[in-house]
């Protein structure tokens, strides 16, 4: 198996809530105080994953831009090749995209939801890949059927197509068919050697983990501030990135016996929320986000939360 790529690089993602009139202001101030990448996310129903990347680029000079996650069940992969392609021609080599199944319960609200999530995704990552590496290429699959799809223009600088996936089979199908695995949170050096071990890689391949992130020097203001965005980790459909974890029973059963979520995050011993979130002081961050490249990880996405989401990307620069 190989090693994922060696790069130590820390992001920040912007907030899909963020304020329109705040977006020109947060893309380039964190290129500014240096972060490496900038993420931004296409939620249902906030705002749409490859226009806010073209705004970003187009407003910032160095910074690479990631797109995370853009839903394979709602578009067609021709489409997809050549939005993103068309990104990497205006902005040589700074462009990622991520593609995942798209959630469950959105992709059902809009009748998108397949009948073979798996074998979806993997029909569109092949196929993106493809196309973007330039030539003339045919498709007969369940998903993607096409005939001699070919780029009129493809990218000198072919960007890297990232899986944004959870799950045994869904993270073995991103070793085999994606440049690159996106981790969404919570991201411990756990869950990543665990990812990892289903992955598999066996060429160089990316991976980027969200972390949730508060930096204060009150390590116990900082846990509080945290707290309320990793509320929704005690659903059960977050199990996965639990169950590696040394004190994944002791979870399991505070959250049974939590009525809601509100209460089981506030439950959470401090030492939970050290593990779950890149949190603390400066130095507590930088040993965190330390531990979680040594796991393996290339890319780690900082989270910022709170009312005030310019202030906390300024505090999240100190670790830089």
């Amino acid at each position: 198996m190989a090693a994922p790529t060696t790069e130590r690089a820390v992001g920040v993602m912007l907030p899909r809530d963020l304020p329109a009139h705040q977006f020109r202001t947060y893309a380039q101030r964190a290129e500014t105080l240096g972060f490496d990448e900038l993420w931004v996310v296409e939620d249902c129903f906030f705002r749409g994953g490859i226009a806010q990347a073209a705004a970003a680029l187009a407003m910032t000079e160095r910074i690479r831009l990631g797109i995370g996650i853009l839903p394979a069940a709602v578009r067609n992969a021709a489409f997809t090749a050549l939005e993103v392609s068309t990104l990497a021609e205006l902005f040589p080599g700074r462009v990622d995209v991520g593609i995942g199944h798209g959630m469950p319960g959105w992709m059902r609200q809009v009748g998108a939801w397949p009948a073979s999530p798996l074998t979806m995704l993997g029909e569109h990552l092949d196929a993106v890949r493809a196309v973007l590496r330039g030539g003339a290429h045919d498709a007969d699959g369940r998903y993607v059927t096409w005939s001699g799809v070919d780029l009129n223009t493809p990218p000198s600088s072919v960007p890297r197509v990232l899986a944004g996936v959870r799950g045994p089979k869904s993270l073995a199908l991103a070793g085999r068919s994606a440049d690159g695995t996106i981790l969404a949170e919570p991201v411990t050096p756990e869950y990543v050697a665990e990812a990892l071990r289903h992955i598999a890689p066996t060429r160089e391949h990316r991976i980027v983990a969200y972390c949730v992130a508060v930096v204060d020097d009150s390590p116990d203001a900082a846990r509080a501030a945290a707290r309320p965005a990793l509320e929704w980790i005690g659903d059960p459909d977050w199990d996965v990135h639990i169950a590696p974890l040394p004190f994944a029973d002791e979870f399991r059963a505070l959250r049974a016996t939590s009525g809601t979520r509100e209460a089981f995050a506030a439950a959470m011993p401090d030492a939970w929320v050290d593990q779950l979130a890149v949190v603390g002081s400066v130095d507590d961050a930088r040993a965190r986000i330390g531990q979680l490249h040594d796991a393996g990880v290339t890319t780690t996405v900082l989270m910022p939360v709170g009312v005030d989401p310019l202030a906390a990307l300024e505090n999240l620069a100190r670790v830089l």
